[in-house]
């Protein structure tokens, strides 16, 4: 989202309607019963950046409203975020066939309400904060294909958390130690409220939430993205030297990623949890310094029943730089495995006793996402390829995985069993 963008938008035929602008503003007042509103004015504008989101049409609005209740010439303004389908065609169809429009919505207005209810039943549950912003308003409908944009059926209206101070991460320079540490710990309260809430009421996830994205549709997904990346990768590759092991490692692997990948997704139980899925840095925010460093978690369209270690890999293979990768991820597990087991506490579970799950088994898991998430990676390697930094990035995560044995084959399948 870019504070710089101020062009009107135009070239968005779709209106906002007056029922959001309400909708919006009464929740936003919750707390006062049946509150009168009058909406006097709102502004909107893009809120991203053009080509930076591919899934959703983003607008920022603000509004200018009065309640009845105040004395006579009070205002408000309220800012928020609103996600629409996307207006191009081929992307409205990509998106709906897909369902992430579905996901995200149903990830805000059934997931989130029931870990919530969860959390505050809980004794200590206060304290274990989902790291996501406020939904204001959502409303899904089946979308439609036809070829000639129409309004849109969905529709998801969220906090603007950039008036909040959060701000986007540099995805070229890589995320700092400290970002690094506050996804970590901001991604191990999601999943110590989903492992717990899953635990202690006894349901069984995917069938509480069938709208997941399922192993099987995610792996045909991921199998044609990597499908198309290989070989763009194999063109950079072979432009460089001293890298033909990597590729030949690479190739050997292609004709086994799609078992690969429906292996990795696969829920393994007793750690099974939701999972956000696609975890790197532009799905990211943060606010504050070095020394208090808080991060919200964006973009929900992929969320997933599957194994923790999961969103790790992801995060630190594709947005981590190479020399802190390399100190810190030790460190960074032991980060993830304390905020996990003290936030699983808080709600009344012992994972390592009642799980039989500790932080060696956290090590042998995250190995076995390493691979997955470089195959996440390379189904998104144009994003890399014609930027230095983000190239050399890509160079030293293949070669440094190469190096430890995870481009074998024959290792790769085994790691899965």
């Amino acid at each position: 989202m870019s504070d710089s963008e101020e062009d009107s938008v135009s070239s968005i035929d779709w209106p906002v309607k007056d029922e959001w602008l309400r909708a919006v503003v009464k929740q936003h007042h919750k707390d006062i019963l049946d509150p009168t509103i009058t909406v006097l004015d709102h502004s909107i504008r893009p809120g991203c950046e053009s080509g930076e989101s591919v899934l959703s049409d983003i607008l920022a609005v603000a509004v200018q409203y009065k309640l009845r209740e105040e004395a006579a010439g009070t205002t408000h303004t309220i800012c928020f975020i609103i996600k629409l389908l996307p207006q191009d065609p081929f992307s409205r169809f990509f998106v709906t066939e897909a369902q992430f429009d579905l996901r995200e919505i149903k990830f805000y207005t059934q997931v989130v309400p029931d870990l919530e209810e969860f959390r505050l039943n809980a004794a200590n549950g206060e304290d274990v904060r989902l790291p996501i912003p406020k939904c204001y308003y959502a409303h899904y409908t089946a979308g439609t294909n036809d070829p000639e944009p129409t309004p849109p059926e969905s529709v998801l209206i969220l906090e603007n958390i950039k008036k909040l101070g959060y701000r986007s991460a540099d995805f070229a320079r890589g995320l700092t130690l400290r970002q690094t540490k506050a996804a970590v710990e901001a991604i191990a309260r999601v999943h110590a409220l989903s492992l717990c809430t899953k635990i202690k009421e006894g349901k069984s996830i995917t069938e509480r939430y069938p709208f997941l994205f399922q192993t099987n549709r995610a792996s045909d997904s991921y199998q044609q993205l990597v499908e198309r990346g290989l070989p763009q990768l194999a063109r950079f590759l072979e432009r460089r030297a001293g890298l033909e092991a990597v590729l030949a490692a690479l190739d050997r692997l292609r004709s086994r990623t799609k078992d690969i990948i429906e292996n990795l997704l696969a829920p393994e139980e007793p750690m099974a949890l939701i999972t956000h899925t696609d975890f790197w840095c532009n799905n990211l925010m943060f606010r504050g310094g070095e020394e208090n460093c808080e991060c919200a978690i964006l973009d929900w369209q992929m969320v997933t029943y599957s194994r923790p270690t999961n969103d790790l890999a992801l995060l630190l293979n594709s947005s981590v730089p190479a020399e802190l990768r390399r100190l810190h991820t030790g460190s960074l597990l032991d980060g993830y495995w304390s905020c996990l087991t003290e936030n699983c506490g808080k709600l009344k579970l012992d994972v390592e006793s009642e799980l039989g799950y500790d932080r060696k088994k956290l090590d042998g898991d995250f190995r076995k996402s390493q691979l997955l998430a470089l195959l996440l990676c390379i189904g998104s390697v144009d994003l890399a390829i014609g930027n230095a930094q983000m190239e050399e990035r890509l160079l030293e995560l293949l070669r440094d995985l190469f190096d430890e044995g995870l481009l074998d084959a024959d290792v790769a399948l085994k790691a899965q069993h």
